[in-house]
């Protein structure tokens, strides 16, 4: 999966709409803006209609590490 666009973001936990890069299929879900998240978490969901993973990180925070919020 990785993230289509950005519904809502406040401080870090966000709603995003989440294309299956090989199907296409799209799901809206929550998240959070930290690097562990978008390195481990969006790669390995899996697809809820395909079942496929990505093969490596899509995304990066938009908020840099190490800012308070």
């Amino acid at each position: 999966m990785r993230i289509k666009t950005k519904v809502s973001q406040h401080r870090r936990d966000f709603t995003a709409d989440f294309e299956c890069e090989a199907c296409g299929h799209v799901v809206r879900m929550s998240g959070y803006d930290d690097a562990y998240f978008h390195e481990h978490v969006i790669p390995g969901m899996p697809c809820p209609k395909c079942g496929a993973r990505a093969d490596s990180a899509t995304s990066v925070p938009d908020v840099p590490a190490g800012v308070i919020l």
